[in-house]
């Protein structure tokens, strides 16, 4: 029988000062496709994908450095071919246009019993294939848990329940481009990835399954808010600290990981890490450069 592969994303775009926080779903988001698969029950919004559609919701307004939190329990059972993502941008936080940035969480389903993988990404001036994949240290279909994004000046942190799991280093001293000029909004969706998602598309989307429900709650959104009718340069110096005023995202303690965040890091590596584009020597001959300096 053919199995099911379900992808589901979330993107993620970020105040000390100019605090937009938790709040309901329709506060903070409106759907973008596929109205009809969407359902609501009490503070749990629910996301389906059938052999008809998926699936997809994007923040109203864009942002400019913060944090990005969303609360998601996966598919549960055989959801091999399928993809929910979570991104700023596209589990995404994205700007728009050939050359945007983007900060991607795309979780691959799997079939029964074998572990969810979770694919991280980042995009800067249009260019991705910073691909890692990890698997978790729990499973993701029994519960709520956190998925989070932290942008600012200096880095970008990916987390789960709190634990750092990827840093994108500002390496711009080095030469190298890192996202801080453009507002990103923040997006979800659940759709079929079957000719990719679960074992390189070797296993397909079992629609005998359908529907895969994806749920989600504790929307949250600590970061500033950007009008479109403002210019980007004007954003970028609007949600910058200054003396006037202090974004809890520029304090040092901000800039990089603490000594306890570092050893999560480590030991996520360590022990959940599957693939990292940076020792990929087929696929890069030439490693890439942010690989060579950064740390993790």
């Amino acid at each position: 029988m053919a199995k099911m592969s379900v992808l589901l994303g979330f993107f993620v775009g970020f105040v000390l000062l100019g605090l937009v926080s938790s709040r309901t779903f329709e506060e903070l988001y409106q759907p973008s496709w596929a109205l009809d698969h969407f359902t609501q029950e009490g503070d749990t919004l629910k996301l389906k994908l059938d052999n008809y559609s998926g699936a997809g919701f994007a923040s109203k307004s864009k942002y400019m450095f913060g944090k990005v939190s969303m609360q998601i329990k996966l598919v549960e059972g055989d959801s091999a071919g399928t993809v929910t993502a979570f991104y700023v941008s596209v589990i995404h936080m994205s700007s728009d246009g050939p050359n945007h940035n983007e900060f991607d969480f795309e979780f691959l389903g799997n079939t029964t019993g074998e572990p969810y993988l979770i694919q991280t990404n980042v995009y800067v001036n249009g260019v991705g294939n910073r691909e890692q994949r990890m698997d978790l240290w729990f499973d993701p279909t029994k519960d709520f848990h956190t998925y989070s994004v932290l942008w600012n000046q200096r880095q970008v942190v990916f987390l789960v329940d709190e634990t750092p799991v990827r840093v994108h280093t500002n390496l711009e001293h080095k030469g190298i481009p890192f996202p801080k000029d453009q507002p990103m909004g923040v997006y979800s969706s659940i759709w079929n990835a079957d000719d990719w998602a679960t074992q390189g598309g070797r296993i397909k989307t079992d629609w005998s399954h359908a529907p895969f429900v994806a749920s989600y709650k504790g929307f949250e959104i600590d970061a500033c808010e950007c009008p479109v009718s403002v210019a980007a340069v004007d954003n970028a110096k609007k949600c910058s600290s200054s003396a006037e005023k202090r974004y809890w995202w520029d304090e040092p303690t901000m800039s990089e990981l603490s000594l306890h965040q570092n050893h999560q890091l480590l030991w996520v590596r360590a022990n959940h890490l599957i693939y990292d584009y940076c020792a990929d020597a087929a696929r890069f001959p030439v490693t890439p450069t942010e690989c060579v300096h950064h740390r993790h």
